[in-house]
This record gives C-alpha cells, structure tokens and sequence, in this order.
C-alpha cells in the first residue's frame, strides 16, 4: 500500500541521470516507478546497451526508450514522452531537464556535466562525492549566485548524516562528534571464533573477551583492532563521504585518516566522548568513522550515521536510557543514530528539495581530502582511482586543512608523477600531470573564495 502524498500532486519533474548502468542508478530508477511525478527524461552511460537491457529488467520496454548522438534529437525522444539514452555530455538538451542527478563517480566527466546543468540552469543532485570533494565548492557557489540548487543526494551517507545533524541541531542538542559506520560490519560469531566482513572470514577469538568495553576504553579499542587487523577496514570512500559532510558542517576529523575504533552500537556515546572522560576525541566538532562490531542475529547499522551529543538534565537522560536509548556510562554523552542508507531509494527527496530550493548549508574552503604517498614513488607512477572502494594504489586519502599545494586526492584520478615523491608525503599540484584541467579550474576556483557565512 503506497499512501498519497502531496508531492504526487506536484507538476512533472524532468530529471537527467548521470552514471545511469551503476548500482546507484539502478535503485534510483527503480524508486521512480513509484514517484510518477519524477520522470527519467534523460539517462547517461557510455554503455547505452546496458542501460536499455537494465530498463528492461525494470519492466520498462524497450519501446518506451531511444537512443540519441545529439541535443536535438534528444528534444525529439523526450518530447514524444520517452527516454533518451544518451552517452555523452554533447548530446543533452538542457532544455527538456529539470533536475541534473550527478552519480557517473568520475571526477572530470562528472564535474563537466554539473557545471553545464548550473550553465543552463538546471538544479544539480550530487551522488558522486568523489566529484563534490574536488568542485563542490564552486558549484555550490555558483548555483547559489543562479538561485539554483546544488545538493548532496540523499540514500548516500553525507547527505543522510546532514539531515542527521540538521535534526540534532534544531533540537538544540550540543553536538560532540557525528560520524558513520564503515560500510561492511565485523560480524563475529563466539561459537567459531570467526569474524566475518564483505565475505572475508578470520580467526579472531580473543575477540570473546573483548565484546564488553573495559575500564580502559582506548585499551579494549586497541585490543580489538589488533584482533582484526588482518582485514581491510578503512576505505577511501569512507574519506570521501566525511569531506563532503566537513565541508558543509565545518567540523574535521580528530585524526587525519580519522580513528575506525571497533564498536559496538550500545558503546557508541562512551567511545566518542573526550579524552577526560574516557573516549577518544582530543575536542568537539568531529567528524569519524566507526567498526560495527556485532553477534550473530543481532541487527546491523548498515552504513548507518550518527551524532554524539552532551546530555542536559541526568533524569531526563535516564529515562531515555530506560527506554533503550545509547547513552554513555557516566550519563555525560548520547548517541542518536539512524542505522541506514537506502541509496537511490532515497534520491527522490533531494529532487523535491533541489525544486523546492530547500535551504542546505553550502560547500565552503578550508579543508580537502588530499593522498598521502603510503610508499616512496618514483616519477612516472600512473595514478588510477579503482575498485569498489575508489582507491589509489599506495596512497592514502588523508583530511587536511586546506593546503594551496596539495592536490586534492580524486583530482588525482589519471594524472601521473613527474618527479618522485617520498613516503608519508602529500602529493601536490607541482608533482603530477594530466589533472582534469576542466575540474581543477573549478578547485582552484573554489579554493580561492573566502569562507562564507552560514544560514542559520
């Protein structure tokens, strides 16, 4: 049963969807069947096979659907009421779209495509964070000077854990640290000792004694962490879901590859609290990123965000404690969380807000996710983004302030080393060629504006 909603009653909303043959793509196209008043206009894929062969799974015919070389023929499908599928950004005719929905992953194609959208003044969706780390700045800028919108997507983590903090923030809650879980949880079975994640199984059962904190919070946290240190828990994607939530929040991560302590969901308001009081943080305004440890049968976060806050009254906090919510040992801290991200189940919202030109804090300078070399690499090193987890070999996504010589760490995507770079250091502007020229006009453009004042 789908119950009516006022934003059914709303006029057509003609949206383009960059990326279209991806798993974001498919869940956004999916969740579209059942808001009628968002229409796939426009559907972008090199691959416009695989997309055709997708909308066919999704019961869509082929029929409903046409591929296009240019803009005008592109107003001819769209016009007759079909998709067109379209496979570069040369064949989009602007003028049939309303809502640009950003999600190809690819730092130049997919800056190319925002900044056209804001050119022809079209509301921008932002699904691919890589992209928003590197230009997000500058067209968040530039769509605020069209009276245009430029807005994370929700279903991904940024955009979720933003809502989050909107949430905690009009409520009147002093915000300690806000964060997510990595993307797979560290499921551990006691009866094995075996701990699972993303399919990867190891021996780990000193994690049995391990499942309580201890006195010595920082002391169990290094326990774990060494129990399963044989698996991969930090990701590059990770970094860069938490600039685009430092970018828009002000706050930074404690340290520069933030901390991945190993927690459970009930230790959550214990672990990020301050040093004095027994967690982790050096200070407040934190952004971080979490382990779910859990047991077998018991739920998981699912990628999930969160918010630490203080607690204000102890009776008051103790009747949410009594009603089964995470508060720490001492009462002095809180963990409000949503355990989910739907992908583009979700995006429907941020089109309906991008329309609506819903207020959201902008993209403003002052830090980058920048790669630390994780080895010496000599010149002419090719660097390459790759995997599930948008990785570059043997460098490190680092957060940072803003450094005007470090390059930004997915700028780096196809670019190669022109002299050698040393173990442990940023790899800067000076050090590589072949940068997206289009993007690095924008990051540089970004970079040079002042910080602004955020709406209250």
């Amino acid at each position: 049963m789908i119950l009516p909603h006022r934003a059914r009653r709303r006029a057509p909303i003609r949206v383009a969807l960059t990326g279209a043959n991806g798993g974001y793509g498919r869940t956004f196209l999916a969740q579209l069947a059942c808001t009628p008043e968002i229409l796939p206009a426009v559907l972008v894929d090199p691959d416009t096979a695989g997309v055709l062969a997708m909308l066919e799974e999704l019961g869509i015919p082929s029929s409903r659907a046409a591929a296009s070389s240019g803009p005008a023929q592109t107003a001819e499908i769209t016009a007759s009421g079909r998709i067109a599928l379209v496979g570069s950004l040369d064949a989009l005719d602007w003028a049939g779209i309303d809502v640009l929905v950003e999600a190809c992953g690819r730092v130049g194609a997919g800056a190319a495509y925002a900044e056209a959208a804001l050119e022809n003044n079209t509301h921008v969706v932002m699904v691919s964070k890589e992209v928003d780390t590197v230009v997000g700045v500058e067209l968040s800028a530039r769509a605020a000077d069209k009276g245009l919108s430029y807005l994370p997507g929700d279903g991904d983590q940024p955009a979720n854990l933003l809502r989050l903090v909107d949430w905690v923030s009009a409520v009147g809650l002093d915000i300690v640290a806000i964060g997510k879980a990595g993307e797979y949880d560290l499921a551990f079975d006691p009866a094995t000792g075996r701990v699972s994640q993303a399919g990867e199984s190891i021996d780990a059962p000193q994690l049995t004694g391990l499942l309580e904190l201890g006195s010595s919070i920082t002391d169990t946290l290094d326990q774990r962490a060494e129990a399963v240190s044989p698996l991969k828990r930090a990701a590059a994607a990770d970094s860069c879901e938490m600039t685009v939530v430092a970018m828009r929040t002000g706050m930074m991560a404690d340290v520069e590859a933030m901390h991945y302590p190993v927690a459970r969901i009930n230790e959550l308001a214990d672990i990020y609290a301050a040093r004095e009081d027994g967690g982790i943080l050096a200070g407040d305004g934190v952004v971080d990123v979490f382990s779910a440890l859990r047991l077998p049968g018991e739920a998981s976060f699912a990628g999930g965000v969160f918010a630490i806050v203080r607690t204000g009254d102890p009776v008051t906090w103790e009747i949410l404690r009594g009603k089964g919510h995470v508060v720490s040992r001492d009462g002095r801290y809180a963990c409000i969380y949503w355990p989910y991200h739907y992908m583009g189940v979700e995006t429907p919202l941020t089109v309906h807000a991008a329309v609506e030109l819903v207020e959201a804090p902008p993209a403003v300078p002052g830090m980058i996710l920048a790669g630390r070399a994780l080895r010496d690499l000599p010149a002419g090193t090719d660097l390459a983004v790759a995997g599930h987890h948008h990785e570059i070999d043997s460098v490190a996504p680092v957060m940072i302030a803003s450094d005007p010589a470090a390059s930004p760490f997915y700028l780096l995507d196809g670019a190669r080393l022109i002299r050698p770079v040393a173990k442990g250091s940023l790899i800067g502007f000076a050090d590589v060629e072949g940068v997206d020229a289009g993007a690095l006009t924008l990051y540089l453009a970004g970079a040079s504006r002042g910080r602004t004042t955020r709406s209250e």
